[in-house]
């Protein structure tokens, strides 16, 4: 379901370009962020397993924040990592949230003039 629901947010971002509601540096963004996000929890997941240096959940939070949680979402559920600690879960789930309402913002007529602002 998680995994649906990654894609479903992918295919919006790309139906909001296609509406010319987002420029393309916003995909560009999430589809960076979100490979830098994937990357993390692969390499933190290999750390867990071999009892490595970790990378700190501050830095697996602020991935997400920043648009990396639809990949996220998907290194969770498919790497089977950092599904069952509570506490990292609902920060996670607050970290959607607010990147989320961010988005809605820049397609909001006030984000869309910031937008315009940017190169």
């Amino acid at each position: 379901m998680f995994v649906v629901g990654s894609l479903l947010f992918f295919l919006l971002l790309g139906f909001l370009y296609w509406q010319g509601v987002l420029p393309v540096g916003v995909l560009v963004l999430y589809g960076s962020v979100g490979c830098g996000t994937w990357l993390a929890y692969f390499f933190d997941k290999q750390a867990a397993r071999s009892d490595s240096r970790r990378i700190p959940e501050r830095t697996l939070h602020l991935l997400a924040l920043a648009g990396g949680w639809p990949a996220a979402l998907l290194a969770q559920q498919l790497l089977r990592h950092k599904t069952r600690k509570v506490s990292f879960q609902l920060v996670f789930w607050v970290t959607v949230v607010l990147n989320c309402a961010f988005l809605a913002w820049l397609c909001s007529a006030t984000g869309a003039q910031v937008l315009r602002l940017l190169p």
